[in-house]
């Protein structure tokens, strides 16, 4: 029995990032790619739809305070919901909050060009949830923050 290619794997958010994820700025709609006619002719500006869920699309880049290579540690992760998610937690510096995400997923993907490929991930999660505090995450060793994730 073979698992489909794009197949998403259910995961639970502690376990994909033990140490959470900072998201840094805001929520933003996931839209279509607009060519140059579409702007001239001012056509609307599509959203991207989930093609498995039926869901709208939203993006948040965010970093992984576990990943020790610094090109990995920052990146894109797709919300899929009808509104847009609104974050949880307040921010801990501007425009930068510890957050902890719902419904999460990961899809296997190879990344890089080459020689130099690697195995990566693609994150997607229904919305937020309420941040662990501190002292209930990694043994009181706290910390937040991830799209495409190296292995």
């Amino acid at each position: 029995m073979a698992i489909d290619k794009g197949h998403r794997f259910g995961i639970d958010f502690d376990d994909a990032f033990p140490q959470g994820l900072v998201m840094v700025g805001e929520v933003s709609p996931d839209n279509e790619y607009q060519s140059r006619e579409d702007r001239a002719a001012n056509r609307p500006v599509r959203q991207r739809v989930d093609e498995v869920t039926g869901k709208r699309q939203w993006k948040v880049m965010v970093t992984d305070p576990a990943e020790t290579r610094a090109k990995r540690a920052s990146f894109e992760i797709t919300l899929l919901a009808d509104v847009q998610p609104v974050p949880t937690t307040s921010e801990a510096l501007p425009g930068m909050r510890p957050i902890e995400l719902d419904g999460l997923t990961a899809e296997p993907r190879v990344a890089g060009q080459g020689e130099f490929k690697y195995q990566s991930y693609v994150f997607r999660a229904t919305g937020f949830k309420q941040a662990a505090s501190k002292s209930s995450r990694s043994g009181g060793s706290g910390g937040s923050g991830e799209t495409a994730k190296a292995a």
